[in-house]
């Protein structure tokens, strides 16, 4: 069969997309099979699904499919769709011409877009109109069943722009809006969060390996896995510093080194959890001191739901791995039974005990003052550490429960930078 001569590039492309796939099984033609439980929406009754995803995670085809399905379904000639991006020229890149969009996965109903309109049509009659977060007053007048918001928290003019598209959204029985977002800690997706009629659904980028290039997430695990950037671009996580802690992400990743130095001193520190269990966690630390006077943070070793056998295994054998001069152990908790445990595994294992005299909080201040000078790096990511050092301020965490690799981390900067005990020995890493 010719083609016909009047058709536009792009219908002659999904023309020809749908005699390739004429021949596939219905069943990998049906959005309703092949998309994963995360892209479809949740069920009960709410007004917002909250969308939090990394960067080609999916979130655009799921917002793309939930606004056709809704548009194409019987005659909605009354049907008033918002169509929500940081831009207008995002609107259409992404949310409809995108190869995501709704103009590339619509197969049947096929909405035709008109640009000096900025809308879109079905055949049905439903329509969806285009707006940007520049221009909040554009909202201000027309009203909605439904609307899609395109990256959020990247607005421009967040909190006006939302604010005047609620007011919009009145049509209906049951008017919802679907917010699709690669999270930022801003005050608008924080607040929209902790809403009670949002539906929060996560979705990371590694869920769609499948549809993206070989070798896509490999190589920005490589780069960017455990660090801020990519737990948020990537795995979808809103990330925040809380603002009386005593170390910020920022400054943590900047001090971040690969490191192949000489060190003159290796400890490794261990604070024992208070009680047994599947919840606790014995914080162990190994850091060392350069000859240069710097400290370097080499591996967060700590161990949770162990036995008091398994976590001295573990204090054993970073000793043994990483060379060191001496394990640093906290006896507030355990008392003789920590050296005993220690000494259980390895009777020679050279042992120095501390007892906490003042608060976490300024045992951690001095810590944390190194840092700020720039006198401590870190030889790689440590995730669970550094959020416990970024969510720690005068109370404690912010989740109630114990700062155990935090606290492992102090001893052992304390021990090597601000009491400096032992003979220090040339070791290379």
């Amino acid at each position: 069969m010719e083609l016909d001569a009047g058709l536009s590039a792009l219908q002659k492309l999904d023309f020809i997309g749908e005699r390739l796939i004429s021949g596939f099984p219905a069943a990998l033609r049906d959005w309703q099979l092949t998309g994963r439980l995360e892209q479809k929406p949740p069920e009960g009754d709410w007004r917002t699904w909250l969308l939090l995803g990394g960067r080609g995670s999916g979130k655009t085809r799921a917002g793309a499919e939930w606004v056709h399905a809704v548009a194409s379904a019987g005659q909605r000639s009354d049907l008033r769709i918002a169509l929500v991006a940081e831009t207008l020229g995002d609107a259409r890149e992404v949310m409809i011409d995108g190869i995501s969009g709704i103009c590339r996965i619509a197969r049947r109903n096929r909405p035709e877009f008109k640009i000096s309109r900025r809308r879109l049509v079905w055949p049905n009659g439903a329509v969806a109109q285009v707006f940007s977060s520049e221009d909040p007053e554009s909202l201000r007048g027309p009203q909605f069943h439904m609307a899609w918001c395109d990256e959020l928290a990247k607005w421009k003019h967040g909190q006006e722009t939302f604010d005047m598209l609620q007011f919009g959204l009145r049509l209906g029985n049951r008017p919802q809006q679907l917010v699709t977002t690669t999270p930022r800690p801003v005050p608008l997706l924080k607040a929209l969060m902790a809403d009670e009629g949002t539906r929060l659904t996560r979705i990371s980028t590694l869920a769609n390996r499948a549809n993206l290039a070989p070798g896509f997430i490999d190589a920005l695990a490589a780069r960017y896995g455990g660090t801020r950037l990519g737990r948020q671009e990537l795995d979808g996580e809103l990330i925040e510093d809380r603002e009386d802690a005593l170390w910020k992400r920022g400054q943590i990743e900047a001090l971040a080194i690969r490191f192949t130095g000489t060190l003159r001193r290796i400890v490794v520190a261990v604070d024992p959890p208070a009680t047994a269990g599947t919840q606790s966690c014995c914080g162990i630390v190994v850091a060392g001191v350069e000859t240069s006077g710097r400290a370097v943070v080499l591996a967060d070793c700590s161990v949770e739901g162990a036995s008091p056998a398994g976590w001295a295994g573990a204090v054993v054998r970073a000793y043994h791995r990483f060379g060191a001069d001496r394990v640093i152990a906290e006896i507030n908790q355990g008392g003789d039974m920590v050296c005993a445990m220690l000494r259980s595994i390895d009777a020679s294992l050279p042992v120095s005990t501390v007892r906490a005299t003042r608060g976490k909080f300024l045992r951690a201040e001095p810590v944390a003052a190194l840092y700020e000078q720039g006198r401590v790096a870190h030889a790689g990511r440590f995730t669970a550490l550094e959020d416990q050092m970024c969510d720690f301020g005068p109370d404690g965490l912010s989740n109630g429960r114990s700062p155990d690799r935090l606290d492992a981390l102090i001893w052992a900067l304390t021990a090597l930078m601000l009491e400096g005990g032992g003979e220090p020995r040339v070791r290379g890493i």
